[in-house]
């Protein structure tokens, strides 16, 4: 008996994990709906994170403080100068996504707590 794979099946093989490793990252960097409750501050005047104001959210998730940065929208816009001395508990619900190991939040409502 031959235990040797054929090149084609070997080759059909390997696509087959490429394509399941493929989908599952697609997956995990697909928008993710959100709805989070935290604290409204500007990521430069308030967390010296940010080379110019950026609106931010803080919100506890497991345990840990997570920024989320707010895509720069109508929506997010209702918040700029108004976090940038003091910060402003709000609930706010869109998509959300890593870039470059920040969790990026593009806003459709934000709501003062």
């Amino acid at each position: 008996m031959n235990t040797t794979i054929s090149k084609p099946m070997w080759i059909t093989s390997i696509a087959a994990a490429l394509a399941i490793g493929f989908s599952a990252v697609c997956a995990y960097a697909a928008d993710e709906k959100v709805s989070i409750t935290g604290e409204a501050k500007c990521g430069k005047c308030m967390l010296k994170q940010t080379k110019s104001c950026q609106n931010t959210v803080q919100a506890e998730k497991d345990g840990k403080t997570v920024t989320y940065y707010l895509e720069d929208n109508d929506v997010s816009k209702d918040l700029s100068g108004k976090i940038c001395s003091q910060a402003k508990k709000v609930s706010v619900t869109g998509t959300v996504k890593e870039t470059d190991g920040k969790m990026m939040l593009t806003a459709t409502k934000i709501q003062p707590e």
